[in-house]
């Protein structure tokens, strides 16, 4: 008899966690299969959890969990500062990098975050443990199979140990060498940047007291002898540098002597790790089957430059996990999942796009020799470098644009105008107005229109799960889980079709009137 699950979860990184937290979040089980039995310090990966990330940790209670065990407070820093080397001249900097200053703001119910990728994995390791989920942790699938009913597993377990699975459904979120895109066929379309990068996790006690530029994100040093990025990954003496230009060869020939000119000193530094990586710009050519979905590095990988790959795996498991949910739970129908590659392709597309550009000027085409040289030297060649920098890199730092930007319009699941993520507003101290929502969807606005109870009616008919929020400083919105605008109330519809629309059914042809919409089809909507 094989073991039955709704939900299979091959991949335990940040997406594939997400994806079990989002399902756990609707009240659906899952399965994450993890082959790394713990969680590796030594590679810290991404070190900005995003504004909208973070938004989206608040709806499963985890927002605060991640900024407790961040080694790094959000007041920390919001800057940039480009240098000749960490202990030496500045050049220039950027400030309210990453939406790391917006505490409080009304843009956002969360500010971002700086804090390493390991810290988020065991934060996600612990909610889906604490869930009604399984983390099976020394387990990886190794071969599927997938019929009109579901989906059978293999799995392989530790010392030997084999497995069978039957899950409704599959969520491949294994990385870049995912065995679940292998297994449906598809691959990555794209190209790879052939410039080599080395990354070192250095332990150097002494030295944040030594640094001249105040605290920061991170710290560019643009020197024609060792171009590339210097940063603290916390607050005793640790700290991560990327060496841009250094072949893995090289790099692991002398370590040190990397770390030290990036420093601008011969100081005293423990070499922890080393981790030589090459970009990719790659999206793979279709996210899935009926039954099998790839989210997260198995579906897209992008350079590191704005700090937005793993961000982007975040809101792949939100959005599939969703629709995933509203399916198993019986209120949505199967249709509704086609929808997660027509949303998240595109979203992907452009987030890889965004860091090529930002990956088209990095420190070696910034500096310049004069930089190095005398201060009459440096003082002549400052300005104009510090004005090619801002020209180039300012959209790297501020891209809310895109982090808060990106819209679902021209979805099959929303009307006209809509898509995009619902303006956020505080309603008081620590009150946001994203705390109201419903887990499901959300009628969002003055409750006293006459549309509203029209609304409710057609949910409770379709069996949609509805909340109505009060809140008429916005103007009447339909809210998806993910906190996504279906529709917006100055696009006159009927209420039931909007819904239906909403969870994936197709939409007869609507005709708009002075106050609902008009049912154009051959036979009553079912």
């Amino acid at each position: 008899m094989f073991e039955h699950i709704p939900v299979l979860v091959v991949g335990g990184g940040p997406a594939g966690l997400a994806t079990a937290a989002e399902l756990a979040h609707h009240g659906v089980r899952s399965l994450v299969v993890e082959p790394r039995q713990d969680v590796s310090w030594l590679r810290p990966r991404a070190k900005t959890t995003s504004a909208r990330t973070m938004e989206l940790f608040r709806r499963w209670g985890l927002a605060e969990t991640v900024r407790a065990r961040a080694a790094l407070p959000v007041s920390w820093s919001d800057q940039a500062v480009f240098t000749t080397g960490l202990l030496n001249r500045e050049i220039t900097r950027f400030h309210g990098c990453f939406g790391l200053d917006l505490t409080g703001d009304d843009l956002v119910a969360e500010p971002g975050q700086q804090v390493s990728q390991p810290t988020i994995e065991r934060v996600l390791r612990e909610a889906v443990t604490g869930s009604i989920s399984e983390l099976r942790l020394g387990w990886s699938a190794t071969a599927l199979s997938e019929d009109p009913a579901g989906v059978t597993a293999v799995l392989s377990g530790p010392d030997g140990e084999a497995g069978t699975v039957r899950a409704d459904y599959v969520v491949g979120a294994d990385g870049a060498w995912s065995t679940v895109r292998a297994a449906i066929g598809a691959e990555y379309e794209g190209s790879a940047d052939e410039r080599p990068n080395f990354n070192i996790v250095f332990r150097a006690p002494g030295l944040a007291e030594r640094v001249p530029h105040g605290p920061a994100v991170h710290y560019w040093v643009l020197h024609p002898e060792q171009p590339g990025l210097v940063g603290r990954l916390d607050l005793e003496d640790t700290w991560w540098c990327i060496a841009q230009g250094v072949t893995a060869e090289d790099g692991e020939r002398d370590p040190l002597r990397i770390v030290r000119a990036l420093v601008g000193a011969d100081i005293d530094a423990e070499i922890i790790a080393t981790d030589p990586w090459k970009a990719k710009l790659l999206l793979a050519d279709r996210y899935g089957t009926d039954r099998v979905f790839l989210a997260g590095d198995a579906a897209h990988l992008n350079p590191p430059w704005g700090g937005h790959g793993f961000n982007t795996g975040i809101g792949d498991a939100v959005n599939l996990g969703w629709k995933l949910a509203a399916v198993l739970n019986g209120w949505a129908p199967t249709e509704l999942l086609a929808s997660y590659e027509t949303e998240r392709k595109p979203v992907a597309a452009q987030t890889i796009a965004e860091a090529a550009r930002n990956m088209a000027t990095l420190a070696p085409e910034l500096t310049d020799e004069r930089l190095a040289g005398t201060e009459a030297e440096f003082e002549s060649i400052r300005p104009a470098v510090a004005a090619a920098v801002q020209r180039a890199k300012d959209g790297e730092f501020h891209s809310l644009d895109l982090v808060l930007g990106y819209s679902y319009r021209g979805s099959p699941l929303v009307i006209g105008e809509a898509g995009g993520r619902l303006p956020h507003r505080w309603l008081g101290p620590g009150d946001s107005l994203y705390d109201h929502l419903g887990d499901e969807f959300s009628l969002v606005g003055d409750l006293t229109e006459p549309i509203v109870a029209a609304f409710a009616e057609a949910a409770a008919a379709e069996g949609i799960p509805l909340k109505l929020v009060d809140h008429p400083a916005t103007g009447l919105a339909l809210v998806r889980p993910d906190q996504h605008v279906a529709w917006a109330g100055d696009d006159p519809r009927d209420p039931r079709e909007v819904l239906r629309r909403a969870i994936g059914h197709p939409s007869p042809h609507l005709v708009a009137t002075s106050h609902h919409a008009h049912l154009v089809t051959d036979k009553e909507v079912p």
